[in-house]
């Protein structure tokens, strides 16, 4: 399996790590990250865009909406955030 692009210099946490575009950032500490990924249709075998919204911690209000960036799972920080952004240069 080849190394992804996320990972950091060897320091595995066995959280997962995805990487998406910030849809909004309005909010205080909190932005809003949609992540794409590919899904093979069972029958037709055609691949299809799923899509799914992630609330992310941002402690800096440091992103804006357009940009990509890796998140990382985490603690529960709120009722809705379970995300912390690693890297807003992805």
């Amino acid at each position: 399996m080849a190394a992804t692009a996320t990972t950091t210099e060897g320091t595995n946490t066995g959280r997962r790590r995805l990487t998406g575009v910030v849809v909004s950032s309005k909010m205080e500490k909190s932005a809003t990250v949609r992540v794409e990924r590919l899904v093979k249709h069972p029958r037709y075998h055609k691949y299809i865009k799923r899509r799914k919204n992630y609330m992310v911690h941002d402690e800096g209000n440091s992103v804006q909406p357009g940009d990509q960036v890796v998140i990382e799972e985490s603690r529960p920080i709120s009722r809705r955030k379970r995300w912390v952004i690693v890297d807003s240069n992805a």
